[in-house]
């Protein structure tokens, strides 16, 4: 087997105990990040007095919960030279970016590349040098550790792109083969595949860490039509009648690529960052950037279509249950690797249901997007029914929300009426027009079916 297998048998638990160890060396709580400043492990300190309140400052309870920093804050943090330095760097206190406690910064290297960092809060007298000393031979072997498995977690990445991309058949086989090997033992348990799409960025350093996500095995970037691209996540599960741990990670992912970029963008603060996002050990000096915001407003129809997530009409998303117009699909949970095309096809197809239908959103199971199920495998011309070309063009908009609407609602008219606060009298005569321009009779079934079908496949 391959050197890889040994390092899969790692999992954060390696990682949480020598945060503890480093806690109990320096007698203050510690907590480990990535280079990305993406929280690891925290190290709980058990002592008999009880910290100073101020150490639950916003910029450390935000990094703990939302388990990563901004970019404006490891910029900040950068500025210290924490990414040379070989030794403990210390952090002044700055309160007005929501930092009441200063900083020891540890930084974690192997083989003389910085892989982290582990943060306490600095106290009075605060640890000696022996103290110190003994910590930074534990970051040591942090260092190995993080090195390894970023080697590894490397490899799993090219071989489940190999996976996803390969054809059907033999190549898929033995991609299939080389992943199995390198998960080792993990390979044959519960898992799921994670879509969320489209990611913001083809560039893999704004990727998250695999360690950062709750049962990550690999991740990877793969083409979303023609221009955009995907991530897709194999998540290791307890079994396969739970997918949290696929919710978590997928809701992370979608925080992830809806959060704000570098800083200079409209409406956020430098402090406003650090009090949003920065690690255990982060913070910033306040420095206002600006920005603006306005309001909007909707009257009438177009609120009720809006809350019942129908604002787009058919053949347009809005995006309006995902994250600034990004989503998520979890496919069914099955065990073994042998299903692997078909679940990353499940994703695929519920992340693009959650776009195109915004109450599936954000995060979208494939058992639970309904008739999009068998809509997502229809080719794209199934979207386009002759009958249906004039109806969908941009000057019958409405009538085609009507349509929807009204099939949404199994044909009541009282229902379909109420939900698009107009009279029935009126909901008639549109649903006539309907009629005139498809030639199709809404009191025939299977007119009714070839409409609502679709009007949904055109969301995709």
């Amino acid at each position: 087997m391959r050197e890889n297998a040994r390092v899969t048998s790692s999992d954060r638990g390696d990682y949480q105990e020598l945060v503890d160890e480093i806690s109990e060396l320096l007698g203050a709580p510690a907590t480990l990040e990535n280079r990305n400043f993406e929280l690891i492990a925290f190290g709980a300190y058990d002592s008999e007095g009880d910290l100073d309140p101020s150490a639950l400052d916003p910029v450390r309870t935000r990094s703990i919960l939302t388990r990563r920093s901004t970019s404006a804050v490891r910029h900040w943090f950068e500025g210290f030279g924490i990414t040379r330095a070989t030794g403990p760097v210390r952090i002044p206190r700055t309160p007005e970016a929501g930092v009441y406690r200063g900083r020891i910064c540890l930084p974690v290297r192997h083989r003389g590349v910085v892989l982290g960092y582990v943060w306490l809060l600095d106290y009075d007298p605060g640890p000696t040098e022996q103290q110190l000393a003994a910590a930074m031979l534990v970051t040591g072997r942090i260092g190995a550790l993080l090195a390894d498995e970023a080697q590894h977690g490397a490899d799993l990445t090219r071989e489940l792109r190999a996976v996803l991309t390969a054809e059907p058949g033999w190549p898929r086989d033995m991609a299939v083969a080389e992943l199995r090997t390198a998960l080792g033992v993990r390979a044959d348990g519960p898992h799921t595949v994670v879509c969320v799409a489209p990611w913001p960025s083809a560039d893999p350093d704004d990727a998250p860490s695999v360690r950062t996500l709750p049962g990550a095995r690999a991740l990877c970037a793969i083409p979303w039509g023609t221009t955009q691209q995907s991530l897709v996540l194999l998540v290791g599960l307890r079994s396969t009648d739970t997918l949290t741990p696929a919710v978590s990670a997928a809701t992370r992912l979608l925080e992830r690529a809806a959060a704000p970029g570098p800083p200079g963008g409209a409406g956020r603060t430098a402090a406003g960052s650090a009090r949003g996002g920065a690690g255990a050990g982060a913070g910033q000096a306040a420095r206002p950037e600006g920005g603006a915001g306005g309001t909007g407003a909707r009257s009438g129809g177009a609120a009720q279509d809006a809350a019942a997530g129908r604002d787009g009409g058919p053949g347009r998303s809005t995006g309006g249950g995902s994250h600034g117009g990004v989503a998520a699909g979890i496919a069914a949970a099955r065990t073994g690797l042998a299903g692997l095309g078909t679940a990353w096809a499940e994703a695929s197809a519920a992340a693009r249901a959650a776009l195109a239908e915004p109450r599936l959103g954000p995060v979208a199971q494939w058992a639970a997007i309904g008739p999009y199920r068998l809509l997502t495998s229809l080719p794209p011309e199934a979207a386009h029914d002759p009958a249906l070309h004039a109806l969908l063009s941009p000057a019958h908009r409405e009538l085609a929300r009507t349509a929807e609407v009204y099939l949404d609602c199994a044909g009541q008219a009282g229902r379909t009426a109420a939900e698009l606060g107009i009279h029935r009298q009126t909901l008639y005569y549109r649903l006539s027009r309907v009629e005139q321009l498809t030639g199709l009779d809404l009191d025939d079934g299977e007119d009714r079916l070839l409409l609502h079908m679709a009007l949904k496949a055109a969301r995709l």
